[in-house]
């Protein structure tokens, strides 16, 4: 396994880690290692193409119209 050093840490970002650590019952080291593998080994976040694209086909555009209202539209930008 390889070793990590890092340097030029603020002083209350290790205060917070090594607190985070004591609340988990782990080392900070062990913390650290904790912290790191979760933020590098989450899952990619899909783009809005692919989450557009995976969007089930349901309905008619029909089914989707709106409503004539003869009221304005409300004016949210305002």
């Amino acid at each position: 396994m390889a070793d990590l050093l890092v340097r030029g840490i603020d002083d209350a970002l290790v205060k917070a880690l090594k607190e985070q650590a004591v609340a988990h019952g782990r080392s900070a080291e062990a913390e650290h290692r904790e912290i790191l593998a979760a933020a590098l080994t989450r899952p990619r976040r899909r783009s809005f193409a692919e989450v557009l694209a995976s969007m089930p086909e349901v309905g008619t555009d029909a089914d989707f119209a709106r409503a004539q209202s003869s009221a304005e539209a409300p004016r949210v930008f305002d």
